[in-house]
């Protein structure tokens, strides 16, 4: 006959056992008056016969009939007196919380972007979980598992986490280049789309995060493109920056070696394009609809402009401002 079994109670080493069934082989002997001892962070539920019979809560249980009233007739039926083993079996479920669980996606998430039309993205993050219904989870997930820990159930949510975030992403997401500021908001929507799923298998979904949403080096660099053409700013006042500059280079060479014979010939080719400039950007200021007031005076901003760059010197800037001055 089998040891009988006095003191029924677990401990978890790892930290990652969500169900442990004592025995975990099979149906065990226990003691009537047997004591069951539940923890803090547990619970039990006690099974006969393939029934659950009740579920236990923290503290100190002893199994009498007076605990739980089904033994009697099983007691009474057998014979036997006070002491009589039953055979029967504990799960124990732990309900603390299984934090900092990783999701991610194993193929990119086909994403229709409105910029940069279709695009795959890949994201990557965590959640954290707790059982809140141990006898749903218990029937539904574990079934007559000896042992469950939360690697066993981690790809299946892992697999409703990435059909939810596609379907928030297409609802909520325009462009790729929209997401860094909707992060906590994606997280929300994701976490509130995933609890009805979660709570159906007994589970509470403590915290869901979206870590980072990465694109294919190629989009990368398109993006990182657009990102430099927008740290330019204004393009015309870039580009007469970046003539005054080379015009400024081409200045500080002397002449006398073939290398710099073409730095002064690169300065006199930016000379040529100076009055060009000059003229196109009056040509501008003239096909505008405005007051000869506010005309003049961008003429003259532009032209200061081009004085400050050193485009021109102060005697073209003196002639052509007072050309623009009795126009008024």
């Amino acid at each position: 006959m089998a040891k009988l079994m006095e003191i029924i109670e677990f401990l978890d080493n790892t930290g990652d056992t969500m169900v442990q069934r004592v025995p975990e082989d099979s149906s065990g002997e226990f003691k009537m008056g047997a004591q069951l001892i539940v923890r803090e962070s547990q619970k039990a539920v006690f099974f006969r016969d393939g029934k659950s019979l009740d579920v236990f809560s923290t503290g100190r249980h002893v199994l009498k009939t007076q605990n739980i009233p089904v033994l009697t007739k099983l007691i009474t039926s057998l014979g036997y007196g006070k002491d009589s083993p039953f055979k029967s079996e504990v799960y124990f479920l732990n309900m603390k919380l299984f934090r900092n669980l990783k999701w991610g996606t194993k193929e990119p998430i086909l994403f229709r972007d409105s910029e940069l039309k279709m695009i795959r993205l890949r994201s990557y993050g965590a959640f954290s979980i707790t059982i809140k219904e141990p006898s749903l989870f218990l029937n539904k997930v574990v079934g007559t598992q000896g042992l469950f820990r939360d690697s066993d159930i981690s790809d299946y949510l892992k697999s409703i986490i990435l059909q939810k975030l596609h379907v928030i992403l297409g609802q909520h997401v325009k462009t790729v280049f929209d997401l860094p500021q909707h992060f906590d908001n994606l997280s929300v929507l994701v976490k509130n789309s995933l609890n009805l799923d979660f709570e159906g298998l007994g589970l509470e979904l403590h915290d869901f995060l979206i870590n980072s949403v990465s694109v294919p080096p190629e989009v990368q660099k398109m993006i990182d493109t657009r990102s430099g053409m927008s740290a330019v700013g204004n393009m015309d006042d870039f580009m007469k920056f970046q003539m005054g500059q080379s015009m400024e280079k081409a200045a500080e060479n002397p002449t006398g070696s073939a290398g710099e014979g073409m730095g002064l010939g690169a300065g006199m080719g930016m000379g040529f394009m100076i009055p060009q400039m000059m003229n196109q950007t009056m040509q501008q200021q003239n096909n505008q609809p405005s007051k000869p007031e506010e005309d003049s005076f961008a003429k003259l901003k532009k032209l200061k402009e081009l004085l400050d760059m050193g485009a021109i010197n102060q005697d073209e800037f003196n002639e052509t401002k007072k050309r623009i001055l009795n126009n008024l």
